[in-house]
Order: C-alpha cells, then sequence, then structure tokens
C-alpha cells in the first residue's frame, strides 16, 4: 500500500486530483492523506531561485476556517463514498511551503492539481507557489488538470540524462498497476545521434511494460514534439527534473512548464 499525498489549498477542491487518487485506489488500495492549505508566507528567501520578485498574499477571507472545512468535509465524505482509507493533515495559518516539502519527506506520491492549486494566483500554469511545490518536493509529484482522461498511453521523455532516467524508474516503482498500458520511450534531437545507452535503456523499461515501443525523434525537437504528442491516445508524461538547468535542449527547464500549459495531461516529475 502507498501513502499518496493530496495538496489542496484552503478554497479550491481539485475534483481533477482526487478523482485520479480514486482511480488509483481501485486498481490497488492506498492510503490518501489530504493536506489542507490556508494563507502561506511567499517568503522570496525560502527559494530565491523561482520567486518573480512580486509578493502575493492571499487575503485571509479567502482562507477563512469555514471554506477550508468544507473542504475537508468533502474530502471526508467522498474517500468514505470510495472506500479510500485517508487521513487529514489541516495546516496552521501560519503554514509555509517549507512545511508542505516536509510532508513530502513522508509520502511516496504527492498529487496536485494543476489549475487548482492557489489558481487565484492568476491563469499562469504552474503558477509562482506551484512551481516552487514542484522543485522542492521530496517526493515523486503527479499533477493532474482538471477534467482530463486517465492515461491510455504512458509516454516516458528520455535525454539520456540522469534526471530522466530516474523519473523513469521511480514511475515504474510507483505505479505498477499502469505497466499494461501502452508505452512509448520518446528520445527526440536535433542532432543526427543515437539515443544515450539504448540497450541498458531497453533492458531496465521492458521489464516494467508488455506493449512497449521506443521512438526516436528528429527535426527541431520542441516543434515534432509538440505536434506528435498531441496526437498519442490519452498519455500521461513521465519527465524528470524541474527548474534544473542540466536538461537536454528538449527537456531542459521549460519543458514541463509548457506541457503543463498546452495539454490537459497527467505529468508525472521526479528528481534525484
Amino acid at each position: 500500500m502507498k501513502k499518496i499525498l493530496l495538496a489542496l489549498d484552503g478554497s479550491h477542491f481539485s475534483k481533477g486530483a482526487f478523482d485520479f487518487a480514486c482511480q488509483l485506489n481501485d486498481m490497488q488500495p492506498l492510503l490518501l492523506t489530504g493536506t489542507f492549505l490556508p494563507k502561506m508566507d511567499f517568503s522570496p528567501s525560502w527559494n530565491s531561485a523561482l520567486v518573480t520578485g512580486s509578493v502575493f498574499e492571499p487575503s485571509l477571507e479567502e482562507y477563512s476556517d469555514e471554506l477550508v472545512n468544507e473542504n475537508i468535509k468533502t474530502f471526508e465524505e467522498a474517500c468514505i463514498r470510495h472506500h479510500i482509507e485517508y487521513r487529514v493533515h489541516k495546516a496552521p495559518y501560519d503554514f509555509t511551503l517549507a512545511d508542505l516539502k516536509k510532508e513530502t519527506r513522508f509520502a511516496d506520491l504527492l498529487i496536485l492539481g494543476n489549475e487548482k492549486f492557489y489558481e487565484n494566483l492568476g491563469t499562469d500554469i504552474p503558477n509562482d507557489y506551484l512551481k516552487m511545490a514542484l522543485h522542492n518536493a521530496e517526493c515523486p509529484v503527479l499533477l493532474i488538470p482538471e477534467n482530463c482522461h486517465f492515461p491510455e498511453t504512458i509516454v516516458m521523455a528520455y535525454d539520456g540524462s540522469r534526471d530522466a532516467t530516474f523519473a523513469i524508474k521511480s514511475f515504474c516503482y510507483l505505479l505498477p498497476e499502469l505497466s499494461a498500458k501502452k508505452a512509448i520511450l520518446v528520445y527526440a534531437t536535433d542532432k543526427e545521434k543515437a539515443i544515450p545507452e539504448m540497450q541498458l535503456m531497453e533492458e531496465l523499461v521492458a521489464r516494467h511494460f508488455t506493449d512497449l515501443t521506443i521512438q526516436k525523434l528528429e527535426g527541431d525537437p520542441r516543434k515534432y514534439f509538440d505536434t506528435w504528442l498531441a496526437d498519442v491516445d490519452h498519455p500521461m508524461l513521465v519527465c524528470g527534473s524541474f527548474a534544473r538547468s542540466d536538461l537536454s535542449e528538449l527537456f531542459r527547464k521549460s519543458f514541463a512548464t509548457e506541457v503543463m500549459g498546452e495539454h490537459r495531461m497527467p505529468v508525472f516529475i521526479a528528481h534525484s
């Protein structure tokens, strides 16, 4: 049984994230811990690399006890209805993202609704809070948009890096119940070269997926990967580090951001 952390900010309940957790529970029972976050202290010194310079603090009215308690009640009733073992962690008003980081240390997987997580910050996906949560999580993170399809195809973005390989292994170990899905290991490059460590990677990934295709995309990687991904049947994307500078041309720091903003699909992110 896995412990999955579902982080919800006080006034925004992500039905998409909860429904995804329900479907995972139907496949294999899990412990779902709902962490309900109130107003946060967005401190520029906490992670200066991701702060844009403007500090936003939601008003207390948006995160009143009444709103938080309503979401907790919704969560508890839904867990009981779907026969999910659950826990509730209600954070105090002085809760910070450092506290969420500690919570992830004691979880197998963090699920976030990437359209609902502090959506009052604006329409950008991901917003600053979500970027910081992703960058500092001490467990893999699964980002779920609202009204997305449960995945039929697992797309593993591979660029030859340690982080990409770590993310793929983490996905295989954490979600073996999805191993029967169609899987595509995709390598994209604008250079004429072979897939790095192809034999070793195939030996690893083929042990976990019964329907595996390995594909190399050439040409302009950003242009063609985006077009190619749009034609994949209900994909989930698996990719490596978020906001790191040592990724390849395709999977550098803005790649996950672009996918979140342009495609309504689950995204699994892990970093070593």
